[in-house]
């Protein structure tokens, strides 16, 4: 009975520094947001035209050259979900419906969360190694003896530009999963696309757009301050970046998809509590 309660206590106990180590990493994080931005108001050591380079620069990598790829996932993912609502609808007789029906899947849950999980494999791997090595080969060191804050500098133009791309991204994958998806199945569907497009537009509200900024902004600042804090974890030795860049997707993965479900919880327990079920 004795070890019983041994083992149950350690377990207990290493829950306990799994939660604690959890919350110290977030408000690490958050605290590295906070200190970015100040940094970026009130150092001018580096200049604002050098900070909207970065920050164009980012918007290029991340946004621009990522468009082959989003736009072969919009394509795939709007005509699976185009073919699949319509047949099923259509044998419920329920045509009216599909414009909601893609409006949750793609705008509010599939755009949000591959627009994010693509940004992570490219842009978020890139960023944690890129600042990894710098600071594995003192080039931070450098900036800050030159009176550089790494904050305003570095961090705070990777992730004001990588907010910047991950929205423009998301709108890109909707237009074109929904419209593309549409003309992709065409062929193997006679419904009107003035029918379409009023049924789209009919689905849509003013939550959806809430939840569109809040799902892409916040994804957006997740996975680029997670990875500049990864990459910025690194102590001498270039041997830790790739670890720090796979750290870096593993969190940013979890804490992404962990907003974008809460975030869906509480819209529909809201709902739910207009209807008054709750």
């Amino acid at each position: 009975m004795g070890s019983l309660w041994l083992r149950l206590d350690a377990r207990i106990c290493a829950l306990g520094r799994s939660v604690t180590k959890n919350i110290d990493y977030t408000l690490r994080v958050l605290l590295m947001v906070y200190l970015s931005m100040r940094a970026a108001v009130l150092d001018q050591a580096q200049g604002f035209r050098t900070i909207v380079s970065v920050i164009s620069a980012q918007i290029y990598f991340t946004g621009w050259q990522a468009l082959p790829l989003i736009s072969v996932m919009a394509l795939a993912t709007g005509s699976v979900l185009v073919l699949q609502s319509m047949a099923n609808l259509s044998l419920l007789g329920g045509t009216q419906m599909i414009g909601n029906f893609l409006i949750v899947m793609v705008v509010r849950e599939a755009g949000p969360l591959l627009v994010a999980l693509v940004v992570i494999a490219r842009s978020g791997t890139a960023v944690a190694s890129e600042i990894g090595n710098m600071r594995a080969n003192r080039e931070i060191e450098a900036l800050e003896s030159m009176g550089i804050n790494p904050l305003s500098f570095i961090v705070f133009p990777r992730v004001l530009g990588g907010v910047i791309s991950v929205l423009c991204l998301a709108f890109y994958f909707n237009v074109l999963a929904l419209i593309g998806g549409f003309f992709l199945t065409k062929f193997l569907q006679d419904m009107p696309f003035t029918f379409y497009l009023d049924s789209l537009m009919r689905g849509f509200a003013q939550e959806d757009l809430l939840i569109f900024l809040a799902k892409n902004s916040f994804s957006g600042m997740i996975i680029f301050v997670v990875s500049c804090y990864q990459g910025l974890s690194v102590k001498k030795s270039p041997h830790e970046v790739p670890q720090v860049t796979t750290q870096a997707v593993v969190n940013s993965v979890i804490y992404v998809v962990v907003f974008n479900l809460t975030v869906t919880a509480l819209f529909y327990l809201n709902q739910l509590q207009r209807l008054g079920v709750v």
